[in-house]
């Protein structure tokens, strides 16, 4: 298993949602910042928001996996093999992601618990 770099490329913020649907003082995402780097591999990165990782870790697992190695969507969503462009599901202030598979080895760090 590789580890999967995850970048923040945006945080948006649908203005005339939030005016119908948000919270009084409902601003972009205050977890996620443009250009923040997270590596992952089966764990959600420390600093990771809960529900963006919720929305991303099975795209996650498969590239840590190798799943990038070919294109995802047979080549008709993403053109570069182990690149994938996600969002999280906020639909006032979504964020996008960019993953990317790389060729650094995963480590678990798994501890057992004694009974």
């Amino acid at each position: 298993m590789k580890k999967v770099k995850i970048t923040i490329l945006q945080t948006t913020f649908n203005q005339e949602l939030a005016e119908i649907y948000g919270a009084k003082g409902l601003g972009p995402c205050p977890m996620m910042k443009e250009g923040q780097v997270f590596y992952a591999d089966y764990a959600k990165p420390d600093g990771f928001c809960d529900e963006a990782w919720k929305a991303i870790y099975q795209y996650v697992f498969a590239l840590a996996h190798g799943a990038g190695n070919d294109r995802f969507y047979y080549g008709d969503w993403i053109r570069v093999p182990g690149v994938a462009i996600y969002s999280c599901n906020d639909g006032l202030r979504p964020v996008i992601m960019k993953l990317e598979a790389t060729d650094m080895d995963a480590s678990i760090n798994y501890t057992p618990v004694e009974r």
